[in-house]
């Protein structure tokens, strides 16, 4: 296992939509481990593959209740709306509230090549969200306005200048 290099918001693969993963091998087993490894070290809650520079449909989340790796997850039922805070490994330091789903139910591939389905809510689910917006090219100044995105706008040029 070994922590990996999470890309910056300025990285283009950050804004890729993420093929499907045609099968949990030992490849995909290795670099959900690899994710969880480097969301640890770096004291985060979730983490997507194009975070760590690969275009894979696979996330990494734990919000205290343990970890949950996936393949392939989709969102197959959303209810009710919160606003909350949320922060990005690829956006070091910027914390913005995004207006997310309260409950989800995500279907995705385990580790063991088996199909589940999580029923979540709260940070539970806004994190899941989070990391599958991620899969999508999303990140969250895209659900933020102008104004905001304006106003955070220097310390985006710092993470794209490595500062």
């Amino acid at each position: 296992m070994a922590v990996l290099k999470v890309r910056l918001y300025s990285n283009p693969i950050l804004r890729k939509k993420c093929p499907e993963v045609e099968e949990v091998d030992k490849e995909i087993k290795k670099l959900l481990d690899d994710m969880a490894d480097t969301m640890y070290h770096d004291e985060g809650i979730g983490l997507a593959a194009p975070q760590v520079g690969v275009l894979k449909r696979a996330i990494v989340v734990d919000v205290g209740e343990g970890l949950t790796a996936l393949a392939n997850p989709k969102i197959l039922w959303r209810q009710g709306k919160a606003t909350g805070p949320e922060g990005c490994l690829s956006l070091p330091g910027i914390f913005l509230k995004i207006k997310r789903s309260q409950e989800v139910i995500v279907e995705g591939i385990d580790k063991n090549g088996e199909t589940k389905q999580i029923g979540a809510a709260g940070l539970y689910a806004r994190t899941l969200q989070h990391e599958i917006d991620h899969l999508n090219g999303v990140l969250i100044t895209d659900h933020i306005s102008r104004k905001k995105l304006k106003s955070i706008r220097q310390q985006l040029r710092k993470i794209e200048e490595g500062r």
